[in-house]
């Protein structure tokens, strides 16, 4: 004979919730389940080499970075040669983001677009040169103008951490 609605106990509950548990467990158990890097990898170093060969100016790309920097975006637009952009984007050792990003545009724009409206704090040596520093509430970035290009490194990384990616930055020739 069928209960009337309102009249489960306590004990039809737990029994109903026990049934549900040993389904979630059994699929957790047979769910693959893997131990890899969850971070997409993305390859840049032909897209590097591609890009270099009709940039206006020399890029920029990371030599010699351990393994544990992932590469997870790449993108050049050079359409316009009077402002051509370079991107590469990192998660690195510390599963933090930092980014390389070159142009031959607009500085200012691109220190406030990249950098995420951070403010100026000072320089920083990176490998035996200045770079201006800049530090904002999502964002850390360095800073370099030569030759009317703008290199910047930025993102949530540590400044420590983007000093290592600015320090090995070398041209596709380099």
């Amino acid at each position: 004979m069928a209960r009337k609605s309102g009249r489960e106990t306590v004990r039809d509950m737990v029994l109903s919730l026990g049934a549900c548990g040993l389904v979630v467990g059994a699929l957790f158990l047979v769910a693959p389940h893997s131990g890899a890097d969850p971070v997409k990898r993305v390859p840049y170093e032909l897209s590097f080499r591609q890009a270099a060969r009709v940039s206006p100016y020399p890029l920029l790309a990371p030599q010699g970075l351990s393994e544990r920097w992932r590469a997870t975006s790449v993108n050049f637009e050079g359409v316009d040669r009077n402002r051509t952009t370079w991107h590469i984007g990192f998660i690195n050792p510390n599963d933090t983001y930092a980014a390389v990003e070159q142009t031959n545009g607009f500085t200012d724009e691109l220190v406030r677009d990249k950098g995420k409206r951070g403010q100026p704090i000072g320089n920083r040596d990176v490998a035996g040169e200045q770079w201006k520093a800049y530090d904002g509430p999502k964002y850390r970035s360095l800073v370099r103008v030569r030759d009317g290009v703008t290199t910047m490194v930025t993102g949530n990384a540590t400044f420590e951490d983007l000093t290592v990616l600015a320090a090995s930055l070398r041209t596709a020739a380099g």
